[in-house]
């Protein structure tokens, strides 16, 4: 866990409630999607109490345990029509600690790029475990920097820079500065679409 500052976004998205709805909803006990998450028992309470605030990674591998993605837990299936565009107050935000993200588009059914505005506060990253998922996933830093990490490969890059990775590869992004960094991202097969299914 990376923060004590609740998992809320701007529109107050209560993401300890939505665990514990979905977990009820799916007949699970805290114990057991710890077991199946790999968590303790104390990290599922902690999360659904808001007393915690999860990195991405964090989460990603609690929600494998359901199995559900990121996207799925943030934006509930709407059951109508795909949406073509995005009003700035219909796009769903996400908050991890010092990373936030809003999510352009969310999980449209048979969509096969997802785009991401990514807000990096100083110190903030995608978690300590590396990120993998079968897919590529290309980005622009708009502002500030943002440290890079794919498989042993490390780089900084700056307001202008961008990068095009190979999501199968474990990675990683941190912002090391002391000013806040915004990127935006798109992503084939992302995890934030359709999550992380380890064999």
């Amino acid at each position: 866990m990376d923060s004590d500052t609740p998992p809320r976004g701007d529109k107050g998205f209560d993401l300890g409630a939505r665990l514990r709805a979905i977990r009820d909803g799916r007949g699970l006990s805290q114990r057991e999607l710890a077991k199946r998450a790999g968590v303790t028992n104390s990290t599922i309470s902690l999360i659904e109490q808001n007393r915690v605030s999860p990195s991405v990674s964090s989460l990603k591998k609690v929600l494998d345990g359901i199995p559900m993605t990121l996207a799925e837990f943030f934006t509930p299936p709407s059951g109508g029509p795909t949406q073509l565009f995005f009003p700035a107050d219909e796009m769903a935000q996400m908050s991890f600690g010092d990373l936030s993200l809003t999510s352009i588009g969310g999980r449209g059914e048979g969509r096969d790029i997802h785009l991401m505005l990514e807000h990096y506060q100083p110190g903030g990253d995608t978690g300590q475990d590396m990120i993998t998922y079968p897919g590529e996933e290309a980005g622009l830093v708009l502002e500030g920097e943002i440290e890079v990490t794919v498989g042993d490969q490390v780089r900084r890059l700056v307001a202008g820079d961008g990068y095009h990775i190979d999501t199968g590869v474990p990675h990683r992004f941190r912002n090391p500065s002391q000013g806040p960094a915004r990127v935006v991202s798109a992503s084939t097969n992302a995890l934030i679409l359709k999550g992380n299914r380890r064999p």
